[in-house]
């Protein structure tokens, strides 16, 4: 499929797997607007990525339902209703056993990478739905398809949660023209790294997977005809253990 003039947009767009994206279907052509909760890293992606159609940036908390609608009310007015969405917004924490976790930062976790990637769909898919068309993609992680200590205790099930509602709206959606895919990333270098309760050293971060990596199997997925559906995929460094 031709991306070119197709609407994306992506939230977590500013660095990292987000970041990745909105460059690769950018530079193919698609509209592309990106939003994150600081504003200087999605206008200097913005500023750096040379596509046809310039890359709308616009601040969005996934947090705050407020400003998930400022951020797609923004999309439609100054970009178009959006065709493709990229829910790449995610956070973990320092403290991710179940013993050492603040359980006020468990809601935290869940409310943005869940009840976030949620509220995002509920934005898009009404008109999606009416025109019969569209397809979203949820950035969730190995840790949404096996519970690992890497991950922690509720990085795992926030991402099992995005899992099952991306499987369970898809099935909902199949027989509208509306497409979802579920994708797990292993281990990337990306910002959240910075998060791990051990610090990750550079040859470290170069052996494993680089947002870039992400993004050609995004755009593939993007490219694919509308019948054709890739529920969920797996893309894990080569060196990183799977079972």
């Amino acid at each position: 499929m031709n991306l070119d003039g197709k609407v994306v947009a992506i939230t977590g767009g500013g660095t990292g797997i987000g970041a990745g994206i909105a460059r690769a279907l950018a530079e193919s052509g698609a509209k592309v607007a990106i939003g994150g909760r600081r504003s200087e890293p999605l206008e200097q992606l913005a500023a750096l990525v040379e596509s046809p159609h310039p890359i709308r940036t616009h601040t969005i908390d996934v947090a705050e339902n407020a400003s998930i609608e400022a951020f797609f009310q923004d999309v439609r007015d100054n970009v178009g209703p959006v065709d493709i969405l990229v829910n790449s917004a995610g956070i973990n924490i320092a403290k991710r056993t179940m013993a050492e976790m603040d359980p006020d930062e468990w809601d935290r976790v869940l409310r943005i990478n869940a009840t976030g990637a949620y509220r995002c769909m509920c934005e898009v898919l009404p008109a999606m739905r009416d025109r019969r068309d569209g397809l979203v993609i949820n950035i969730s992680s190995v840790a949404g398809k096996r519970a690992i200590s890497l991950g922690g205790v509720v990085y795992c099930a926030s991402k099992f949660a995005m899992t099952a509602l991306g499987t369970a709206v898809a099935n909902e959606v199949r027989h509208e023209g509306v497409r979802i895919t579920n994708v797990y990333p292993g281990e990337v270098n990306t910002p959240i790294l910075d998060r791990r309760p051990v610090p990750v050293s550079d040859e470290h971060r170069e052996s494993i997977l680089q947002p870039e990596d992400i993004a050609g199997v995004v755009l593939s997925i993007c490219q694919l005809p509308p019948r054709a559906c890739v529920p969920e995929i797996v893309i894990k460094p080569t060196t990183q253990e799977w079972v």
